[in-house]
């Protein structure tokens, strides 16, 4: 005899390798658990190191996958080719599982090569699947999905995609808490009076960007006066490389927190009064969400600069300016030190691009998803 089917209902998200694709789905969790607090929520991620530093930490129930990004060449397909089929494998297992004691089962795709062999299972398996598509310029997993996807949300408008359901930006509500600067800032064991710059690649981080500020700390320590940092470095940035840059800013007599990882975003953006990111789609999320006037440097070896679609918006009512990686510091520097130093100083600016964002209301895709999600059309 067996066990009667939980009567609540159970979502599977499928995404990961970077936290692009892991927080909107944070998000969604958060808003779900707050319609339904008896639904049952679990990852499935990728097998990269960042993405158990995020998930460890939290109370929700994650597996990786063995899967592969798809690359035409060679290495690429031979890492691709084996992890598909016991990617697939796996959540088919999962769906299983979930299916012997929940009442339904949707498997929530976030994108990327994560999301792809996952939707493939959840198609095998009979069970609804979601795609929720974040990025302006969808990548090849995502066009692959929604091809069979039950239902889309986008979190940008798609070109080509007019029957995709638009949402809001799709960001963690802790994320974007409206918690007091001074005590944000006090968080990082910083003074709580005093403007903050806030610099972060993403989860992953950004070296191209380490090294443009440590090239004008080094160089402009001036316009910094007045102001400490919040820096975000990632992981790619080695231990020796990590106590330089932090030397660097001590040496210009800046006040600063430098680590390769940020676990309290909310209270990073609460903090502070200026940022340095890439613009990936979570990224541009939370400085809408959070109101920060951005200098945002698109990932430089996209031949398409695609992620800057993803910032179009903030950019457009300039609450966002628009800057090319150019890799090299010195180049960074020579392009962008007087668009830096002009932030830093002209606090009349930094309101109007605060007021611009505000205009653009509250990024709240995540509770929209999660009530379609609840009661599907």
């Amino acid at each position: 005899m067996t066990d009667a089917p939980d009567p609540s209902n159970a979502y599977l998200f499928a995404g990961g390798g970077t936290g692009g694709h892991i927080y909107p789905a944070l998000a969604i969790i958060e808003q779900l658990q707050l319609l339904d607090p008896a639904a049952h929520c679990e990852l499935l991620v990728s097998d990269r190191p960042n993405d158990r530093t995020i998930l460890e930490p939290l109370d929700i129930p994650f597996a990786p996958l063995p899967a592969k990004p798809f690359g035409s060449r060679p290495k690429a397909m031979l890492r691709f080719i084996p992890s598909w089929g016991p990617s697939v494998r796996q959540t088919r297992e999962a769906i299983r599982r979930l299916k012997r004691s929940h009442a339904s089962v949707t498997l929530i795709a976030m994108g990327g090569f994560v999301a792809a062999p996952a939707a493939r299972a959840g198609h095998c398996e009979r069970c609804r699947v979601v795609l929720v598509n974040l990025d302006a310029v969808p990548g090849k997993a995502n066009e692959l999905i929604a091809r069979k996807a039950h239902a889309i949300y986008t979190a940008c408008d798609i070109k080509g995609h007019p029957t995709w359901t638009r949402v809001p930006p799709i960001v963690r509500a802790s994320t974007i808490q409206r918690l007091d600067p001074s005590q944000a800032r006090a968080r990082f064991d910083l003074d709580p009076n005093t403007n903050t710059l806030l610099i972060t690649g993403g989860s992953t981080g950004a070296q191209s960007l380490n090294r443009f500020l440590a090239a004008y700390v080094d160089q402009h320590a001036e316009t910094l006066r007045g102001w400490q940092v919040i820096h975000q470095t990632g992981k790619q940035i080695s231990d020796s490389e990590l106590t330089e840059l932090r030397a660097a800013y001590a040496n210009a007599g800046i006040r600063a927190w430098v680590e390769h990882y940020i676990d309290d975003m909310g209270a990073a953006y609460a903090g502070a009064e200026l940022g340095i990111s890439r613009c990936g789609a979570g990224t541009v999320a939370e400085c809408w969400g959070a109101k920060l006037p951005s200098m945002f440097f698109p990932y430089p070896y996209h031949k398409d600069q695609h992620q800057l679609h993803n910032a179009k918006p903030l950019i457009e009512i300039e609450g966002a300016i628009a800057c090319r990686d150019e890799i090299d510091p010195q180049t960074n520097l020579r392009v962008y030190q007087d668009v830096l130093a002009d932030l830093l100083t002209n606090p009349d600016r930094r309101a109007r691009m605060r007021e611009a964002l505000a205009s653009l209301g509250e990024p709240d895709g995540a509770a929209r998803v999660a009530q379609a999600l609840v009661k599907p059309a």
